[in-house]
């Protein structure tokens, strides 16, 4: 990923990016032991609804992107994602139409399984996350889940979602 940034300074985002996730997973399995794991998806979505418009917002301001940018937009705003230092995300292109980001490592997962935990079931959550945060960047864009816990398919090891213009210009 170019963004512009010295090493130090990638070291600092870097460290900063792995507090803020540290403290969005404790917070959530501290709602999930009191509360379970509905009440848990169900408080994070309401969270995701929110921060995904935020996060998308600043990097748009942040690196003056159009408001209809399109695909080649939000590839941008991708990368330049807080997640982004942590895990690693392909992203391809396999027409000019489509762009696929799938996660390839996954802190939040790796992280469950190392507490011997269950798998994080974030389908639900990303079904608001990546819609708004894409939506965010060109209200046009269309996104479709094709692989995320608890409906992963084989060789995906996390989640891999679909993005499509609508050049009709609605908003799904």
């Amino acid at each position: 990923m170019k963004s512009g940034y010295d090493e130090l300074s990638r070291r600092v985002l870097s460290d900063a990016a792995k507090n803020w996730l540290a403290m969005d997973g404790l917070w959530f399995q501290a709602v999930e032991q009191v509360y379970g794991m509905d009440a848990a998806l169900e408080m994070d979505r309401q969270v995701w609804s929110q921060f995904a418009v935020i996060e998308a917002r600043r990097i748009k301001e942040r690196l003056s992107l159009p408001e209809r940018g399109g695909l080649e937009a939000l590839e941008i705003a991708f990368k330049n994602r807080l997640v982004s230092l942590l895990d690693k995300v392909e992203i391809k292109h396999p027409d000019k139409k489509t762009l696929i980001v799938t996660t390839k490592t996954c802190r939040v997962q790796s992280a469950r399984e190392r507490k011997s935990m269950a798998q994080f079931p974030c389908k639900s959550v990303g079904l608001i996350e990546f819609p708004v945060f894409a939506r965010t960047i060109d209200a046009r864009i269309i996104t479709q889940c094709l692989s995320c816990p608890p409906d992963s398919l084989p060789g995906i090891p996390y989640c891999s979602w679909k993005f499509t213009l609508d050049k009709e210009g609605g908003n799904r």
